[in-house]
């Protein structure tokens, strides 16, 4: 067994990636990264998102000067979310929120 003195988002299966891609198709962007670029901001934002619906997408801006590559992975990192997709410029982050009425969490498929 590893252990790891950092936190990290859990590792999805390929069918539960694949059933989180399904749900995020219809998703409008919640974020849009602009000009200001990555900044406490945005992550605090990107935070709070998350806590509010777990799966959300994330538009890069032309206008950002960041690589969408990048981005994505130091946003999933920094959220402790995982990276479902990256589709051109839009990110595809989820993180579940236990904390959520049972309702509104996503259940997702077994392994």
């Amino acid at each position: 067994m590893n252990e790891t003195t950092e936190q990290s988002a859990p590792i999805l299966t390929a069918r539960q990636k694949r059933f989180l891609k399904g749900l995020g198709h219809d998703l409008a962007p919640v974020i849009l990264i602009g000009k200001e670029g990555m900044s406490d901001r945005l992550l605090g934002a990107t935070d709070l998102e998350l806590a509010r619906h777990e799966l959300i997408k994330i538009r890069v801006g032309n206008n950002s000067g960041l690589e969408k590559n990048d981005t994505a992975r130091s946003l999933s990192a920094a959220t402790q979310s995982t990276l479902v997709q990256l589709l051109g410029k839009t990110i595809l982050l989820y993180r579940r929120n236990p904390e959520l009425p049972k309702e509104k969490q996503l259940v997702l498929p077994k392994g």
